[in-house]
């Protein structure tokens, strides 16, 4: 199909007709029109299916094949595939790549500018923004989901915790799976006498600075390890480490007596056991994706659009719901690759909110959606 310019000087030009013209120019004439016209047509649709792809991840701005790295939480992984997955029917010329390693990895990859994005449940450290070669980090939510308390005890099939239970288990106070504290949570449950076995994340990690924060706000003086953080040297010599989110639930899985922290979509991917945590409002609340939704829906949001949905209000919010998000130099220096990745978030902020549940995420809240989406015209993409 030619371009539309070509079709206007087309038939600028037209024909001279007069009387003395034969059937066989008077077709040719009528051939041309038509064909005119159809170009006109065909350029118009073009010109409203363009207009259409606004807010799905419109690709126009990028030429040529672009490739964007990476890294980061992977709390956020299986997510991030999908929605890569989706997009790249929408825009076969730019290939994503995500590696994972933990959000402190994905934190410490943007400093240095290893890679072009990265993935984080937990925020930028006041003392490290200096850090950040590229200048301002944007942060954009991309989904939310519980923070699983997954177990694995031959005979138990169903577990509750309350926050200081919880917490005294993860610090090491409470030893065997029978214990009188969780004895009191579980009420009428046969409780084995099964050591328990602590397993927690070796790398830096967003989950682990999201679980500890919960259990240092929730569980009060249960609370024996510190200061929350991406990592902590002080669990119990007991306990074992994974190496990401499945790593944990890999070790958990395996282990009769194990407990760990694992995120909602790799937790049922392993086929884990859960424990029910009760929440602010004194209920026993099991990991959903709606639950999380109900957390997010009571947290609030701050003008960088941070925000945290732990020990958040309300009856049916699971209380250990993490928030992830994916951070970028506000300031681009690369056209293609500066224009490819606003595209990729434009699209993750629109169609892909679709793609959340089936993951095992929690979609953003329209209102948080908005000001994400909001955020975009922020970027700044060099024009050469």
């Amino acid at each position: 199909m030619r371009p539309s310019s070509l079709v206007d000087s087309s038939s600028e030009r037209g024909l001279p007709l007069s009387a003395s013209l034969s059937r066989r120019a008077l077709r040719a004439v009528a051939v041309i029109s038509v064909m005119a016209l159809g170009v006109a047509a065909c350029g118009s649709s073009s010109k409203k299916s363009s207009s259409s792809s606004s807010g799905s991840g419109n690709t126009s701005g990028s030429s040529g094949s672009v490739t964007l790295n990476g890294s980061g939480s992977t709390f956020q992984k299986n997510f991030n595939e999908a929605v890569i997955a989706a997009y790249k029917s929408k825009a076969p010329n730019v290939t994503i790549n995500y590696a994972g390693g933990g959000s402190g990895k994905g934190k410490t990859d943007l400093q240095t500018m290893t890679v072009d994005f990265a993935g984080t449940d937990s925020l930028i450290k006041t003392e490290d923004v200096g850090k950040y070669q590229g200048g301002k980090v944007l942060y954009f939510p991309t989904v939310a989901a519980p923070i699983t308390v997954s177990y694995n005890v031959s005979g138990l099939n169903s577990l509750k915790l309350s926050p200081e239970t919880l917490a005294a288990i993860f610090s090491g106070t409470i030893t065997k799976w029978n214990d009188s504290q969780i004895a009191a949570d579980n009420p009428g449950e046969t409780l084995p006498s099964t050591n328990i076995v602590i397993v927690h994340r070796a790398d830096a990690s967003g989950t682990t600075n999201n679980f500890t924060k919960y259990l240092s706000q929730a569980g009060g003086s249960s609370w024996k390890l510190g200061t929350p953080g991406d990592s902590l040297t002080t669990w119990p010599s007991s306990s074992q480490a994974g190496q990401g989110n499945a790593g944990v639930a890999q070790i958990v899985s395996q282990t009769n007596g194990a407990v760990g922290y694992v995120d909602y979509s790799d937790a049922v991917a392993a086929n884990l056991k859960f424990a029910s945590i009760k929440n602010k409002s004194g209920s026993f609340i099991a990991p959903t994706v709606e639950a999380a939704e109900a957390a997010v829906a009571g947290s609030t949001i701050a003008e960088d659009l941070t925000y945290s949905p732990l020990n958040a209000p309300g009856g049916t919010a699971y209380p250990i719901t993490s928030p992830t998000w994916i951070i970028l130099y506000q300031k681009q220096t690369s056209k293609s690759k500066g224009q490819a990745l606003k595209d990729f978030i434009t699209y993750v902020l629109g169609d892909g909110q679709s793609l959340a549940n089936q993951a095992k995420y929690a979609a953003l809240p329209a209102s948080l959606q908005q000001k994400a989406q909001a955020q975009l015209s922020q970027i700044q993409i060099p024009t050469s």
